[in-house]
């Protein structure tokens, strides 16, 4: 059975910082890549961060560049994303995927930034 589970949100301040978990297990096949989503209201879902863990290659929305950074855990399929410097627009629920033979979506974790 595939789970991918994200963790790590919560309520930050406007400049803080959350950094978001997200663990991928029960594969068959090779995950080909890593994904942040995210979701706020009124807004379309924008694909934030994306990893190939074999390479390491990365890619990021242009609103989340130089303060968002995607990185590869150790011993599994993990994708930490590291938001500094948040903003009150980045307030929404972020979702992990994972890439295999199909694509593997988590429930998702919400982060709020609020003064």
């Amino acid at each position: 059975e595939v789970k991918v589970v994200e963790s790590g949100g919560g309520l930050v301040h406007p400049g803080g910082s959350l950094r978001l978990s997200c663990e991928a297990s029960g594969f068959s096949n090779s995950v080909l890549s890593m994904n942040w989503f995210r979701q706020a209201p009124g807004k379309e879902r924008e694909l934030v961060a994306r990893i190939f863990p074999v390479s390491g290659t990365t890619n990021y929305a242009d609103s989340v560049k130089g303060r968002f950074t995607i990185s590869r855990g150790n011993g599994r399929n993990t994708a930490y994303l590291e938001m500094n410097n948040l903003k009150h627009e980045d307030t929404a629920m972020y979702i992990c995927c994972a890439r295999a033979a199909n694509d593997y979506w988590g429930q998702g974790t919400q982060g709020t930034v609020s003064s």
